[in-house]
């Protein structure tokens, strides 16, 4: 199965845990089986400031690390989400984390990142609903 891949000028990808920059614009066919993020999924640790967005962040690690990096990864990761599972009170996100644990439990940490994107668009739900303090 390829994968065809476009890329704008200056945009960003890794590639088995290598970073890659397009130098104009770039058409890439992948023929084989790669651990692969685009641009915008990619998480630098500065954004990774909330729980759903740390839990993404260490799941991207894993993914784009060595198996080593995997195995390294996964005491944090199952510590993350089982905290998001404790502060969680819907059926709704509590059905994404047991999709994301099912996926990290089979090893697709590619899926288990789809996952963690619909845990942070949850949170950011969920934040916007707090009262704002006043200071």
């Amino acid at each position: 199965m390829t994968l065809r891949i476009s890329l704008k000028d200056g945009e960003k990808m890794i590639v088995n845990g290598a970073v890659m920059r397009a130098v104009g614009r770039t058409n890439l066919v992948v023929e084989n089986h790669v651990a692969l993020l685009r641009g915008r999924e990619v998480m630098s640790p500065e954004e990774a400031v909330t729980p759903a967005r740390r839990l993404y962040f260490a799941c991207m690690l894993a993914y784009i690390g060595s198996e080593e990096r995997q195995a390294a990864q996964q005491e944090q990761i199952v510590s993350l989400l089982g905290d998001m599972v404790k502060a969680l009170e819907t059926e709704e996100a509590r059905a994404i984390c047991t999709a994301l644990a099912h996926q990290l439990a089979t090893g697709d940490y590619y899926r288990a990142l789809a996952e963690c994107r619909a845990l942070i668009a949850y949170e950011n739900e969920a934040l916007g609903r707090l009262p704002i303090q006043a200071a």
